[in-house]
């Protein structure tokens, strides 16, 4: 697959979880709807007014995105006098991608660590802590730099802002249910049926969950591609590969990163188990245990992603 077709697939998939999505929350509203009494065009009506929250949400995120990520990390732009080196780096990058310049911020935070946002490339912005930018040397940095670079490029950037507001979404409207279903008298005439009551309720709890974890499931997935096409920029794996192994290495948190933001940074700002260390412990357990723990990591391993870098030379 060339680069070109991933960036159409990857533009495809947005717009197609942007739907799903939104045909996942109305289809919530609807069982909700049934399993609190309400019929037909009741029912239809408030997974209409689901469907359209939906929609306002993903139009939301769309074009405010890069704005509301970087207020909440409190990233501050600079102007190419405030550091000259670092807008050469990205400015050679950005050549050599064929990218528009974006926007670049920095993080007043001492821990090592970047992420890059927008919508698209021509609304682009990446973010580096001062952290990074004093702890990594020019060949480590330039590969961090193409890694979010090769985000904006595949459109990782718009996917993992929409797929975020769209899992908080869900969360919202499982959360409502379970609120509305406590209070309500379930001696009414108008209460649902006692089985959709008990599939709304174990969707409600389920939903979350289960849209959370495609949520990691892609993010991690986009981490290896970016690392891939960040190396395809630089020629250089061993730079994004001693950059991750150094970045993984520093164990001061991230203060400003959050669980809403921590997919977006090329490493676990909160750093638990970002090396990919193995649990003690028999063989089959280890395994089972690593693998379903790794279904809740937002990044891949530390480890993993080395390996694959090394093995490009």
């Amino acid at each position: 697959m060339t680069a070109y077709t991933q960036v159409s697939a990857n533009r495809f998939k947005t717009w197609l979880i942007m739907f799903g999505f939104a045909a996942f929350i109305t289809a919530l509203a609807y069982l909700f709807t049934q399993t609190l009494g309400f019929e037909g065009p009741s029912a239809l009506g408030f997974s209409g007014v689901a469907l359209i929250i939906a929609g306002l949400l993903n139009f939301f995120s769309y074009y405010t995105s890069d704005k509301l990520v970087m207020v909440i990390s409190g990233a501050k732009q600079i102007q190419k006098k405030d550091n000259p080196t670092l807008f050469r780096t990205v400015e050679n990058l950005c050549i050599a991608s064929g990218l528009p310049m974006p926007k670049i911020y920095i993080i007043n935070d001492t821990a090592p660590n970047a992420f890059a946002t927008g919508r698209d490339p021509q609304h682009a912005a990446i973010a580096l802590t001062s952290g990074i930018l004093q702890k990594l040397n020019k060949l480590e940095l330039e590969g961090v730099t193409a890694h979010e670079l090769s985000h904006v490029g595949n459109y990782d950037t718009r996917l993992m802002t929409i797929v975020s507001i769209l899992v908080g979404t869900v969360a919202l409207l499982a959360d409502f249910f379970l609120r509305i279903s406590w209070h309500t008298d379930r001696d009414s005439n108008n209460r649902g049926n006692q089985i959709f009551m008990l599939i709304g309720i174990v969707m409600a709890i389920l939903a979350p969950f289960i849209a959370i974890l495609i949520q990691l499931a892609i993010s991690r997935k986009r981490e290896f591609l970016a690392d891939a096409s960040g190396t395809l920029l630089t020629r250089h794996p061993d730079g994004l590969a001693d950059a991750l192994l150094k970045i993984s290495a520093d164990r001061e948190p991230l203060e400003v990163a959050n669980k809403a933001t921590a997919h977006l940074y090329i490493v676990n700002p909160f750093k638990q188990d970002a090396a990919g260390h193995k649990a003690e412990g028999p063989e089959r357990s280890r395994r089972a245990i690593g693998w379903f723990a790794g279904l809740f990591n937002t990044h891949p391993p530390i480890a993993e992603r080395v390996k694959r870098l090394r093995a490009m030379q």
